[in-house]
């Protein structure tokens, strides 16, 4: 199993590098940050100090989205920083939260994203496009790689991934809904006449270490408000009687009354007051060093080929060190 961090790129951009480097030495194999260029500072030009300082980990955001830039942008982006530093970035890509909405624009569509994926992805190989009724291609790029990884949650989305993309990140760490989803996006690959075996499963969820379980919780009860954004659209969109998206993803957000982002992915936003403990629990990595080991077993167990950290929390440091002394080494034997 690989181990990834996802960081914010909140000034200096010096503590986001040096903790990327950190975590390299540490075991970690993918840096990522998010993408929400409002909110934080913006992510691309971090990226290429990110791979400058370290020498093999991967970089890329987590996610970025179609809206916010222009689809030949972000492969330009991509294409350039896997020529200067030799093919070392993915693309996580999704819909658009707080990207979109902070400026006034809801998420993008499913249409929308999979044209986008197909665009980016094949500029950034140097292949040719047809975009905006032009043909289009970067004369500087005849080959490459980018692995394009979708997040998802929805049966819609979870099919486009499966028919389309490279990977699925599922931002959540719970076994129940890790297996529904996996076994969505794979059935779509194999309907699509892929094989699904060869997408990459990455799992993204808080990760806290320690014995104060109370306190941990609060540290990351944003988690909980963050993916309940995504689920009260798939509620507005499916419904909440289990039939299409089960209740064990929906059922906690009957008591969301709003959300400001202003607070978006902060320890201790005050908006995530109706994610009950046992979203948490079931949702983010708490607890001892046997307890991380024993769910990343399990998610293991179910697909899942990597465990990225949402490093948003009091202990950042003192997470990476444990992970890279204690857990890393038990998945690497």
């Amino acid at each position: 199993m690989d181990f990834g961090v996802v960081l914010q790129t909140d000034p200096p951009a010096s503590r986001v590098i040096d903790l990327t480097t950190r975590a390299e030495q540490l075991g970690f194999s993918y840096g990522y940050t998010f993408d929400s260029h409002v909110l934080w500072q913006e992510p691309f030009v971090i990226f290429s100090a990110m791979l400058a300082s370290t020498k093999t980990m991967k970089v890329g955001p987590m996610v970025t989205n179609p809206g916010t830039r222009d689809w030949t942008v972000l492969a330009s982006l991509f294409a350039t920083l896997n020529d200067m530093y030799g093919e070392r970035t993915v693309c996580g890509i999704g819909r658009g939260d707080s990207a979109m909405r902070v400026i006034g624009y809801p998420p993008c569509n499913l249409a929308t994203l999979e044209e986008s994926i197909g665009v980016i992805k094949t500029l950034a190989e140097g292949g040719e496009v047809e975009y905006n009724d032009t043909t289009q291609s970067f004369p500087w790029r005849s080959s490459g790689s980018l692995p394009v990884w979708m997040a998802a949650y929805g049966p819609k989305a979870l099919a486009l991934c499966g028919r389309v993309c490279d990977g699925f990140v599922l931002q959540l760490a719970d076994p129940q809904i890790a297996e529904w989803t996996i076994k969505a996006v794979r059935q779509s690959a194999e309907e699509a006449g892929r094989n699904p075996d060869e997408l990459t499963i990455c799992v993204v969820a808080p990760a806290y270490v320690g014995d104060d379980l109370p306190h941990q919780r609060d540290q990351v009860r944003w988690f909980g408000g963050m993916v309940g954004n995504h689920v009260a659209d798939l509620v507005k969109r499916y419904g909440s009687d289990g039939s299409l998206v089960p209740e064990a993803l929906t059922e906690y957000i009957k008591a969301r009354e709003g959300y400001d982002y202003s607070e978006h992915g902060r320890a201790g936003n005050t908006h995530t007051d109706f994610v009950p403990d046992e979203i948490i629990d079931r949702f983010c990595i708490l607890g001892d060093v046997s307890s991380h080991i024993e769910k990343l077993s399990e998610l293991r167990a179910l697909g899942v080929d990597q465990f990225a950290i949402y490093l948003m929390h009091d202990q950042q440091d003192e997470t990476l060190e444990v992970y890279g002394q204690s857990i890393i080494p038990v998945f690497n034997k």
